[in-house]
This record gives structure tokens, sequence and C-alpha cells, in this order.
């Protein structure tokens, strides 16, 4: 896993009123707003725990050359940032994925300890609420999955609007029309009434709902942002409704309880990696260069252990770092993009519009799961 900031890609806003940190469990990044098209900086975490950092290959202006150096350690930069008073206007902070006994993951998945990831939020929120800018802050926490089987609220189906018109592959053509089940998602911020709960949003249309992609609805509403990403942000209800007083809070506390410990044994790291950590193993190949060979997909990630995959993901982000350095420093234009592989080529920007990928990613990144 890892933990990383994401920096305003266009343009950072300067005088924005709220500092809009979005922390997402298991996946947690932390991320600046921009006002152009609201693409993100990364401060990245843990060496190791870098693997989620190859999401880039779902949006390649991330791999521009001007944007690598938006890609920060959690643990150096984060709390220095929230001493100085110098956190970005969107932050996302990424979590540990892989399970490691120096390293335990910290994103709730199964089979991990729990109390590492509340360890995590204890952490963020003591250095949010230690920052100069802690009466500009807005710290959203939210989940994937919701942890179990059984919602006695049906998911909404009603009015929810296809992405990009895009369908799923046959024989069923997933129309991406619907939400799923409902997940937990908490606000922490002095702009807020204590025991303040919301269920649903105010428009933008009488079917609209809480989803996941009322965070990039958000973010561009705070921030003026020129347009949305999809139909689905652009249905989807925004959260500043939270933010429901006039004056900042003082009495919000300094400090959080330690997280009781849930595991006795020591993580196993020898043990075969899930479904999820082999996807985050075969987009770290992509970067690396692997994602044209033959193991790849499948074979690359066939019986491969928990401690291998973490020390593959952070191979693959080093080779693509040092990559990087190496086309700045043979006088490559800030805003190629590099490609490790066979000839460590450099592609050209394309004025062509991004594909849908990356857009579909955010739009079915929904609160209901």
């Amino acid at each position: 896993m890892q933990i990383s900031f994401l920096d305003a890609m266009h343009g950072m806003l300067e005088e924005s009123k709220y500092i809009f940190n979005s922390f997402t469990c298991p996946d947690a990044v932390v991320v600046n707003i921009d006002s152009g098209e609201g693409i993100p900086n990364v401060y990245v975490g843990h060496v190791e725990d870098r693997p989620h950092l190859a999401d880039v290959k779902k949006a390649p202006n991330l791999r521009k050359l001007k944007y690598i150096k938006n890609f920060h350690i959690f643990d150096l930069d984060f709390k220095r940032d929230c001493r100085e008073g110098k956190l970005p206007n969107y932050v996302v902070i990424e979590q540990r994925y892989f399970d490691l006994a120096s390293l335990p993951g910290n994103d709730d998945h199964p089979s991990h300890d729990v109390s590492e990831g509340q360890k995590l939020i204890k952490e963020v929120y003591e250095a949010l609420r230690s920052c100069p800018q802690w009466n500009e802050i807005l710290f959203l926490i939210t989940y994937d999955e919701h942890g179990g089987f059984f919602d006695h609220v049906p998911p909404p189906s009603a009015g929810v609007p296809n992405p990009d018109g895009r369908l799923g592959p046959p024989p069923y053509n997933f129309n991406f029309d619907r939400l799923g089940l409902r997940v937990p998602t908490i606000f922490v911020s002095p702009w807020i009434e204590p025991g303040t709960v919301v269920h649903r949003p105010r428009g933008p249309d009488p079917t609209s709902e809480f989803e996941h992609s009322s965070i990039p609805a958000t973010v561009k509403k705070i921030f003026g942002l020129k347009q949305f990403l999809t139909k689905r942000d652009q249905w989807a209800g925004t959260f500043d409704i939270v933010l429901n007083r006039h004056t900042p809070r003082t009495d919000c506390p300094v400090t959080l309880n330690n997280p009781v410990k849930l595991r006795d044994v020591e993580a196993n790291e020898m043990r075969q990696i899930s479904e999820f950590q082999e996807e985050l193993v075969q987009l770290a190949a992509v970067l690396r260069g692997d994602g044209k060979k033959e193991i790849y997909p499948k074979k690359l990630v066939e019986k491969m252990s928990v401690v291998e995959a973490a020390s593959y993901c952070e191979n693959a982000l080093k080779s693509f770092f040092n990559e990087c350095e190496k086309a700045k420093e043979n006088g490559a234009d800030e805003s190629q993009v590099v490609v490790c592989g066979k000839n460590n080529q450099i592609l050209q920007p394309s004025n062509s519009k991004p594909k849908s990928l990356a857009r579909k990613f955010f739009a079915c990144f929904a609160c209901h799961g």
C-alpha cells in the first residue's frame, strides 16, 4: 500500500476557504485541487506502499513530467506540511495495501488488523487538528464497501445516469445506471455542528444521491472548476451542505483515543496475494514496462506472495521515477509522458480527449458501493 498526497495539477487555488482532505478506506490518498481540470498531484507514503500510484495508468496525464514532483512521502511531508500550515487545497491519503511484518497493512481490508486503519485515521486527524489551517479543513473518511452482505435499504436505481454512455462487455452489457449498497461516510470539520447527520442531498436533480462521485462534484463546486468529469458527478449530490456553521468550533478534541489492537499474531507476508492485490501489481507492471510482456497479466501474479508483491510494486515505482529523472536531465518537455519499456520511450502529449476509463473509474466510485 501507499500513502500519498495529490497536489493541484493545473494551478492550485490559493484563496479557497476550505482545504478538502479526502481520506478513503481502504485507499487513502492526499490530493490537491486546481482551478483547471481538477486533476490532482500526489504526496506518496512509504516506498513499499506506492503500488496504488500505478493507478496513473487510468489517467495518463499524471505521468507527465510536470506532475511527478507532486508525489511526496506521507511520513515525511504530510506532518511537516501540517505543522507549517502548507497543506494544499485538496489532499488524498493512500493507505498500505500490503500487510508486512515491518509495515502492517492499514487499509481495513480483510485479513488486515482493523486497528491499524483506525490508527491511521487518528494520526491524520491529530496532524490536521494541530495544523494552523484547521479552521479551513473538511476531513472526509469514506469506504468503498459497507463490510457486510445485507442492507435493508434497496440500492437506488431510478434516474441514475450512465456516466459516459459506455456499456459493460457482453453478454450482460451493464449500463452503469444503478448504485450499490450504502457505505459509511464521516465528515470532520470545525464548520460542522456536533451530531449532524445528513441522509439525502439537496439536488441538483430530484433523484440525486450521495455517492462517491459526490467527491469530485463537491470539489468542483467548492473550487469553482470549469467542468464535470462525467454525467454521474454532474448528477451526484454535493457534500458542502454538511458545513452548517457560521463560525468554526473551538471545542474539537486535540487528540483521539488509541485504538485497541485486534490481532495478536504477526502479519503473514508469505501468504498468496488477494485478487485486489493482484490488480495493484498489474497496475504497477504498466509503469514498469512489463505490461507488454507475455507474463502480463495473469502469469505475473501467479502464486505471488504479499512480500513479493510489495517488493515488485516498490521496484516498479522506483524504475518509473528514475526514468522520469533521466528524462528531465535529458531536457524532455514537462508535458511529455514517460513510459518505461524496451526503449524507455517518451510519449508526446496527445491533443485528443482522454478515454473515459479514468472518468468511469471516478463515476463508479459510488458511496452506495
